[in-house]
């Protein structure tokens, strides 16, 4: 037989098996061994590189809950905003109307010669505190140091806010 690194011996059942060397032995497991290594090299790279997506993961998770807070935060500030403008725009009218009866009232009023009476300013007053808003609102208007200011008619607003006055207290 040919000297060669590995034997072939025969078995019992005639068949030739290899034998390796020590060296090819050598050679194999150094290779084994160095495979191995990569392999748990890759194996930990792995497991590092889950961990780092993981934290990257709940960290934008995080975020993101942060963010859907703040917008729900926003758009309640918004709804608030939105309601209370339009509450505002509801009472800007009430008072448009409100002027324009006025107007319409001191009108009638400066074209007939008719005589003031204090309760037409008064109409649909109710309550103390809508009492005192109406008088204010009236003596910005007919104040005698105005130029549309008149005073008969801040005598009969007088008047007829004290009558108001005492009864909605009584």
């Amino acid at each position: 037989m040919e000297q060669s690194k590995t034997t072939r011996k025969k078995t019992e059942e005639g068949t030739e098996r290899s034998i390796l060397s020590i060296e090819e032995a050598e050679v194999l497991r150094c290779s084994l061994e160095r495979k191995e290594r990569e392999l748990k090299r890759g194996q930990r790279q792995l497991e590092l590189d889950r961990k780092r997506l993981q934290r990257e993961s709940e960290s934008e998770r995080a975020r993101l809950a942060r963010e859907n807070q703040l917008f729900a935060m926003k758009w309640s500030l918004l709804e608030e905003e939105v309601k209370r403008l339009a509450d505002e725009k509801q009472q800007v009218e009430k008072q448009k109307i409100f002027y324009e009866q006025i107007n319409e009232f001191e009108r009638r009023s400066s074209s007939s010669g008719a005589t003031i009476r204090g309760e037409m300013f008064f109409a649909g007053v109710t309550s103390e505190l809508a009492l005192k808003k109406r008088y204010k609102d009236l003596i910005k208007i007919y104040h005698p140091d105005n130029i549309s200011g008149d005073t008969n008619t801040i005598q009969e607003i007088n008047r007829e806010y004290d009558e108001l006055k005492d009864r909605l207290e009584g």
